[in-house]
C-alpha cells in the first residue's frame, strides 16, 4: 500500500528463516487462526503477517523484506517431449528406499517403465555402499508419455523439497525433461495455485578420447609413472654399487 492507499507491485524476497517459524504449528494456526492477512508499506521496508484468532485475539509479525526482481527462466515445459504426472504418494513410496546422504538421483525412462537410481557417479564411489533402484510402472501414473528414451541426473534435495509440498496440497506432481544437459521441470498445478520448480541436470560428459582433461590426465599419469622408473632405476644402481663394494671387501 502506498502513501495514498493505493495499490502498487512489489518485487521483494524475504528470509525462509523468518517465515518458517511463524507458519511452523499448522495444527494450532488451523485451530484458533480464523483469518490471515498479508501486506506491504512503501514507507517500511516490512512486510505484515497479521493472525486474526479466536476471542478477538491478533497477532502481528513484521518481517523486513529486500526489494529484488524476480528470476526469469528461458524455459517452455510444454515443448518438452517427455511428460509424467504421477500422485506424491507413489513418488514418496518410490523414493523411500534413498538415503539422506543421497545428493543426486537419476530417472532413467523408457515406453515400458520409469527407474530411479542412485547417480551413476555416487554409485561408483566405494565408501558409499547402498545402491538403490526402483522401477515404476506406466500404469502408476496419471500421465505418461514418453517420446525419447532419457537418463538425467538431478538434485535429489529438491525432488524431495517439491514432493513435500506436493503432499500438502495434495496435488500431483507434473514432471517435464528432454535430454541430460537441459533443465527439468516439476509443476504442481491446483485451482488454488501454481507452483514451477526449475532444476538443473547433469549433461554427458565427453568421451575419454575427445577429453582435453582426459588428455591431461593421462599425461600427467605418464610423468608420473616415467619418474617412478628413473627412481627405481636410480636404486637399482645403488644397490648395484654397494652389492660390488661388498664383494670387493
Amino acid at each position: 500500500m502506498n502513501n495514498n492507499d493505493t495499490m502498487s507491485n512489489l518485487n521483494c524476497k524475504l528470509g525462509m528463516k523468518s517465515i518458517l517459524p511463524i507458519f511452523r504449528c499448522l495444527n494450532s494456526l488451523e485451530r484458533n487462526v480464523e483469518k490471515c492477512t498479508i501486506f506491504t508499506k512503501s514507507d517500511k521496508c516490512k512486510v505484515v503477517i497479521q493472525f486474526f484468532c479466536r476471542h478477538g485475539v491478533k497477532r502481528t509479525h513484521n518481517v523486513c523484506f529486500q526489494e529484488s526482481q524476480p528470476l526469469q527462466v528461458v524455459f517452455e515445459k510444454n515443448m518438452c517431449t517427455n511428460t509424467l504426472m504421477i500422485q506424491p504418494r507413489v513418488l514418496a513410496e518410490a523414493i523411500v528406499l534413498f538415503t539422506s546422504s543421497q545428493e543426486e538421483v537419476t530417472l532413467a525412462v523408457t515406453p515400458l517403465n520409469v527407474c530411479i537410481k542412485s547417480s551413476n557417479e555416487e554409485s561408483m564411489d566405494l565408501t558409499n555402499s547402498v545402491y538403490s533402484e526402483m522401477f515404476v510402472g506406466p500404469d502408476e501414473f496419471d500421465f505418461f508419455q514418453i517420446g525419447v528414451d532419457s537418463e538425467i541426473t538431478f538434485c535429489f534435495k529438491e525432488l524431495k523439497g517439491v514432493l513435500i509440498f506436493s503432499e500438502a496440497t495434495h496435488a500431483p506432481i507434473s514432471i517435464h525433461f528432454d535430454i541430460p544437459g537441459k533443465p527439468i521441470a516439476l509443476s504442481i498445478d491446483d485451482m488454488l495455485l501454481e507452483a514451477n520448480f526449475i532444476l538443473a541436470t547433469l549433461a554427458d560428459e565427453p568421451s575419454s578420447e575427445s577429453s582435453p582433461q582426459s588428455l591431461c590426465l593421462s599425461q600427467k599419469r605418464k610423468r608420473s609413472n616415467s619418474k617412478a622408473d628413473k627412481k627405481d632405476q636410480g636404486r637399482g644402481v645403488h644397490l648395484k654399487k654397494s652389492n660390488t663394494q661388498k664383494a670387493l671387501s
